[in-house]
């Protein structure tokens, strides 16, 4: 094998279509952009969504309902995975670096600490939120919730 010899595999390369090169090429005149209008001139490119006049579809679609810009989103965390993630790593205090490691939130996620489950362990957990069952079961198993801020 030599490198002049080389050529792409058979119908891997296609011939550029030569449009508007006299009337003999079938191709010629309008050069197979039909005749007038927006699409036959030089430069023409249509709006995003443009439908050929008719009416597009994100105008015909009803808009309803609202995105809160300053909504705070938690990734919820149940008391039950924190109390069989303790007695895995065998330790009291979790913070939010083990709760990450461990793969119940996201690198850059808030975690919100719900009270699902039953704690039988003093754990002092350390999170971004707590709700008040969460918090209630903790302090009456003896543990401790910290609240982070953001």
């Amino acid at each position: 094998m030599k490198l002049e010899n080389l050529k792409p595999a058979k119908g891997a390369t296609h011939t550029s279509k030569r449009v508007g090169r006299g009337q003999g090429s079938g191709k010629g005149g309008t050069a197979t952009r039909g005749t007038k209008g927006a699409q036959a001139r030089a430069g023409y490119e249509h709006k995003i969504g443009f439908e050929g006049g008719q009416m597009p579809l994100q105008r015909r679609v009803p808009k309803f309902g609202f995105k809160n810009p300053t909504r705070v989103e938690y990734k919820a965390v149940n008391l039950a995975a924190l109390q069989a993630l303790s007695e895995r790593l065998g330790k009291t205090e979790l913070g939010l670096d083990d709760i990450k490691e461990a793969g119940l939130a996201g690198k850059k996620e808030l975690v919100k600490i719900l009270g699902v489950g039953e704690i039988t362990a003093a754990l002092t957990i350390t999170a971004n939120a707590f709700s008040a069952t969460a918090t209630q079961k903790l302090e009456a198993a003896g543990g401790k919730a910290v609240v982070i801020e953001k």
